[in-house]
């Protein structure tokens, strides 16, 4: 079968898609999208996520032809794609991307013009990178926490935003730090 999809704000097509093919699949092998990961292909891991018509979902759960017509942001495309809100990118006076300084030791592509957005800046800053294979998944997680978070959410908000998202490099700490620093920096004054 044939799925239509917009993904990352551009259309695209996959061709001899077979009626048990995971959206995951298809994004990686297809259309040549590997930021999703391919761990358990059981919705347990959260390497895997994406997000489908705005809502944060595992892509090796939802079958390929139920993409048909739908909105697909992948983390390749969060940046690009501002998120799904359009209001993932920049910071709190409305700096693009990259327009601020990243901190010490801010060399590693988070500099100008590097398309990170705050949240993938935040994960580089705060050392909540290890390996990697589970870092896409957090980040749209992450995503999805922080467009409806004014200010700093509560840690208890941001385990359980994250609780369906496995790493076992981090100890997750990092991760944490990495989720309230960019909160922080997308609002440096906390609510009155």
């Amino acid at each position: 079968m044939r799925v239509n999809l917009t993904v990352n704000g551009r259309p695209m097509t996959a061709d001899d898609v077979w009626e048990g093919e995971s959206l995951l699949y298809v994004l990686r092998e297809r259309l040549g999208l590997p930021g999703a990961k391919n761990a358990c292909e059981q919705g347990e891991c959260g390497s895997c996520t994406i997000y489908l018509d705005g809502a944060p979902v595992c892509a090796c759960l939802v079958a390929a032809g139920q993409a048909e017509g739908r909105e697909v942001v992948t983390v390749e495309g969060l940046a690009a794609a501002g998120g799904p809100d359009g209001e993932l990118r920049g910071g709190p006076d409305g700096e693009r991307d990259g327009e601020r300084d990243g901190g010490p030791g801010s060399g590693l592509n988070r500099g100008p013009g590097s398309g990170l957005t705050e949240v993938q800046r935040a994960f580089a800053d705060a050392g909540a990178v290890q390996c990697g294979f589970c870092t896409p998944g957090l980040v749209v997680q992450a995503h999805a926490l922080l467009a409806g978070a004014d200010g700093v959410p509560p840690d208890a908000d941001i385990r359980e935003a994250l609780a369906g998202n496995l790493c076992r490099c981090t100890g997750y700490e990092k991760i944490l730090d990495a989720v309230r620093l960019a909160a922080a920096r997308r609002h440096p004054h906390p609510p009155p």
